[in-house]
């Protein structure tokens, strides 16, 4: 028997496929710890949540801030379910959607097996959470997302404030629960989240610290496994080991084995992400020449020069010498319309754009942050 914790899929159903391959997991015999986030920007979440539902009996799975995200868009109109991204679309129009979200709705926020030694989650802890609080906080918001009153819970959970204290109450309470254990990646020692700092640590502010190094952190006894920071890589520091290697900006897909004495970390490549075309070379249009230069063999040239000659020379009243003056004019105007429409061509390549998104249900976004 095996017990693999495996990084964020983010609906990347042939990945998963190919990282079970080669960990060769056995239904029979293997247990699977999910650290959330199935779904969402893989373009396969419909097949990928399909899967791990047919492994649910031997499966954990905790709630990332996707999961929710997608939980929240089922529990909306049918018309708000069509302004959603494709991608999860699928998922809320799909024939068998109440099975599926029946059954995301009652996972965790925290997996905790103190005989094995593990915890997980999918993004961080308080940094005044023991285990035992955690445990406790958690299930606090599970009684919300398992009972009646799921929907009003999900109308009130998006947000970036408050921050945790013991003190909140309400639907401000469950949201700062819900932010610490799906969406922190960086905070303050009194626990403020920094939800605009998404980088590899020393690109942060001043002043906050990655939630599994902030100063008077309390020591936990048991080792942690989570998800959510792709921009992590695969890290492994203070009990701590994220997993999310960014399966689904083309890094990695980890699996991580808990039950072994060595530390064995398995990895298949993620999927195939189509890189942005670099932008056609851009040609500056030319200058016209000035007329001093133009060519001895140009006729209108010569006609310009002449008329104008003529002109100076004598009173400007000559018609003959007038008219090739303005022929003159108009060919050194078409050549110069020539030249700015030969620039026009130059600048007008470009490469392909990525498509901006967000977390609630957005296209995706071209950058391993989210």
């Amino acid at each position: 028997m095996s017990i693999w914790a495996i990084g964020d899929l983010q609906g990347c159903y042939d990945v998963t496929c190919r990282l079970l391959e080669k960990i060769k997991f056995d239904p029979a015999a293997d247990k699977l710890w999910f650290c959330g986030d199935l779904v969402n920007r893989g373009g396969q979440s419909l097949e990928t949540l399909r899967l791990v539902h047919s492994l649910r009996e031997q499966s954990v799975v905790v709630l990332g801030n996707h999961d929710l995200s997608l939980l929240a868009v089922g529990s909306r109109t049918e018309e708000e379910q069509r302004k959603v991204n494709p991608d999860l679309q699928r998922i809320v129009l799909a024939e068998d959607r109440d099975v599926l979200l029946d059954w995301l709705r009652m996972q965790r926020l925290i997996h905790v097996d103190r005989d094995l030694g593990w915890m997980m989650f999918h993004a961080g802890l308080a940094p005044k959470w023991t285990v035992a609080m955690a445990e406790k906080h958690a299930r606090e918001v599970e009684a919300q997302l398992h009972g009646n009153g799921y929907r009003k819970l999900f109308r009130n959970m998006y947000g970036d404030q408050p921050s945790w204290s013991p003190a909140l109450s309400g639907y401000e309470r469950s949201r700062a629960i819900i932010n610490i254990f799906t969406r922190m990646r960086y905070c303050s020692p009194r626990g403020r989240i920094a939800m605009e700092d998404k980088g590899t640590p020393g690109t942060q502010a001043q002043g906050i610290y990655p939630w599994f190094e902030v100063p008077g952190r309390v020591e936990r006894e048991l080792k942690m496994v989570c998800g959510h920071w792709s921009a992590l890589g695969l890290t492994i520091t203070q009990g701590v080991h994220a997993i999310d290697t960014g399966a689904v900006w083309g890094g990695k897909l980890t699996a991580l084995q808990l039950d072994s004495e060595d530390l064995r970390v398995v990895q298949v490549p993620g999927r195939d992400v189509p890189k942005p075309e670099a932008p056609a070379a851009v040609r500056p249009p030319r200058r016209p020449r000035p007329e001093s230069q133009a060519p001895a063999g140009n006729p209108a040239e010569k006609g310009s020069r002449g008329g104008t000659e003529g002109n100076n020379g004598n009173n400007g009243n000559n018609g003959n010498n007038g008219n090739n003056g303005n022929n003159g004019q108009r060919a050194r105007n078409n050549r110069h319309r020539g030249n700015r429409h030969r620039g026009g061509r130059g600048n007008g390549g470009e490469g392909s754009k990525p498509q901006g998104g967000g977390n609630n249900g957005t296209p995706p976004t071209a950058t391993p942050n989210s």
